[in-house]
């Protein structure tokens, strides 16, 4: 079975719903030039209307000070505004129309300035509609959400506000990845599952959805085992408190999971690998929590409440409420809300000044917009310069390249797919994978760092697609160690840990979350191979050169 790794974009179906409204209304999905603006750069707004829109006028509604833009049919009303000018006009076959493109420029700002800004289209006879609408992003999730629940697709409706649209955002910085993070090795550790620690053993389990008994104590005794490896930075699996065990629904983001060991075992974790010069990363959730997170309750009992609003209470959705991907657990929390904006702002610069942690790995970074993303990459800077954010968005590239300047960069999920399918599945010839690695190299810039990794948490081990064929592991890792961007490896790649079922199963996404093995059960050879591989990309620094 595939991986399915892009998972709105999975099927062929999918993809023409994902193309169809990409071709509709006023589309603009922070398309700016230069991606990441300099102080004293000015900047190309480019803006796309779709076949089914007639549009004699464009104009880009801005603010500088942090107040939303404000503006109808050419005249700001909060604010200034930019006219764009027509500059192409594309037959597209797809949707049998006409596509017109068309740019206008912000003129140059000030180093910290930030530029909110929103686009609208209009003729002179008829409605004026504001972009980014359609929705792309709402349309192709709920048409995903039938897709992975088996039920049929949604009727064909544009989803969004035509007469709002979307705030877009930049900041005019000089903010990029710190130097460590470019130089890392990650070492991904899924904690309940990775070392119990104080002589305890793992539990008596039923099933991969119980809980194992791995906890913070029992990774710190292990910083060694890490540092042995030669990894420089462990990204932590969710910490805090969460009615599952893979942790990604929290009830509370400013305590630890008291399974896990609490703060004090969290405390110990960031000693033990600070000393040895391994930084930590933690793993944070900014779109949705837990269904039984306080504010959400408090925003279902009382719908006049101070929470109501933090959270999208949609008619339109089956359960009542956005969600992430339709599973009911897994509020969406409504970042464009002042209130819970600065509530989640506060939870990252907690973590980063309270406890030291030297960055952030941010799940489903494609849910929150991007004018919340450039507000949180400020604040982290502002808390840790030196702080690491990127981004899991499980989208194609010419959607990750809309994150440059809003996050120091995402973690490559083109490259693993490449990778899997050359050297795991082996359903690709090498020339393919070169064709692409020679593309994906030229389409994002060097200071945007793209994580690679062969597997990871939410997919099936790297060995059980190559059907245990080591000699395939050690090919792809050879190949993904070469690459710019830090390696990732999963806890238990190294040592050859397996798993005995795929996640198309009904064990589903824990398949490939078994237990660490140690002691005579590691595979030391291929042990010896990985810390040798990080040994010789430490002397050969394809970070600061390109690499075959």
């Amino acid at each position: 079975m595939d991986d399915l790794i892009f998972g709105t974009l999975a099927t062929d179906e999918l993809k023409l719903v994902h193309h169809r409204t990409m071709r509709q209304g006023v589309r603009h999905g922070n398309h700016i030039l230069p991606p990441d603006p300099l102080p004293g750069q000015p900047v190309k707004i480019r803006v796309q209307v779709g076949s089914d829109l007639s549009a004699d006028h464009v104009a880009c509604y801005y603010t500088l000070d942090g107040s939303p833009p404000r503006g109808s049919r050419g005249r700001a009303l909060q604010g200034q505004v930019v006219n764009l000018t027509q500059v192409k006009v594309d037959w597209d076959t797809f949707t049998w129309g006409y596509v017109s493109r068309w740019e206008g420029e912000i003129p140059p700002q000030a180093e910290g300035t930030k530029v909110r800004y929103r686009i609208s289209a209009w003729s002179d006879e008829g409605r004026e509609i504001y972009a980014d609408w359609p929705d792309v992003k709402r349309t192709v999730d709920r048409a995903a959400e039938a897709f992975f629940h088996d039920r049929p697709l949604p009727e064909d409706r544009p989803y969004g506000d035509p007469d709002n649209g979307q705030t877009f955002a930049y900041r005019v910085d000089r903010l990029r990845a710190p130097q460590w993070a470019r130089e890392a090795v990650i070492y991904h550790v899924f904690v309940d599952r990775f070392f119990p620690g104080e002589g305890r053993d793992w539990r008596k389990t039923h099933s991969l959805r119980d809980r194992f008994g791995g906890t913070l104590w029992g990774l710190a005794e292990k910083m060694g085992y890490i540092a042995d490896l030669g990894a420089t930075a462990i990204w932590l699996s969710p910490l805090f408190p969460s009615p599952t065990v893979h942790g990604y629904n929290a009830t509370d983001y400013y305590h630890v999971e008291e399974d896990l060991g609490g703060e004090d075992a969290l405390r110990e974790v960031i000693d033990q690998a600070h000393r040895r010069g391994i930084r930590v990363i933690l793993d944070l959730v900014c779109n949705h929590v837990s269904h039984h997170h306080p504010y959400f309750r408090e925003a279902c009992e009382d719908p006049s409440g101070p929470y109501r609003d933090w959270f999208y209470f949609d008619e339109d959705d089956d359960i009542g409420y956005r969600t992430f991907f339709g599973v009911r657990d897994m509020p969406q929390v409504n970042l464009d809300h002042p209130g819970a904006r600065d509530w989640m702002l506060d939870v990252a610069r907690y973590w980063l000044e309270t406890f030291d942690v030297d960055g952030y790995r941010l799940d489903h970074a494609n849910g929150p917009g991007a004018d919340f993303w450039s507000d949180f990459y400020t604040v982290c800077k502002e808390a840790r310069a030196d702080s690491f954010c990127f981004g899991e968005v499980v989208e194609p590239p010419d959607v990750q390249r809309q994150y440059i300047g809003r996050l120091d960069g995402l973690l490559d999920f083109q490259l693993s797919d490449a990778l899997r399918h050359t050297y795991g599945r082996k359903n690709w010839q090498e020339e393919r994978f070169q064709s692409m690695l020679s593309g994906h190299r030229t389409y994002f810039p060097d200071h945007f760092l793209m994580p690679t990794f062969l597997d990871n948490h939410d997919m099936d081990r790297f060995l059980f697609i190559a059907g245990g064929e080591k000699a395939a592991l050690r090919r792809a890792a050879r190949v993904q160690f070469k690459q710019p961007g830090p390696p990732i490896i999963y806890y238990g790649t190294e040592v050859g840990l397996e798993q005995t079922v795929s996640k198309s199963t009904a064990v589903g996404l824990e398949a490939s979350r078994g237990p660490m093995i140690w002691g005579e059960e590691q595979d030391q050879d291929l042990l010896h191979f990985y810390q040798d591989l990080i040994q010789e990309r430490f002397e050969a620094r394809p970070w600061q050169h390109g690499a075959g």
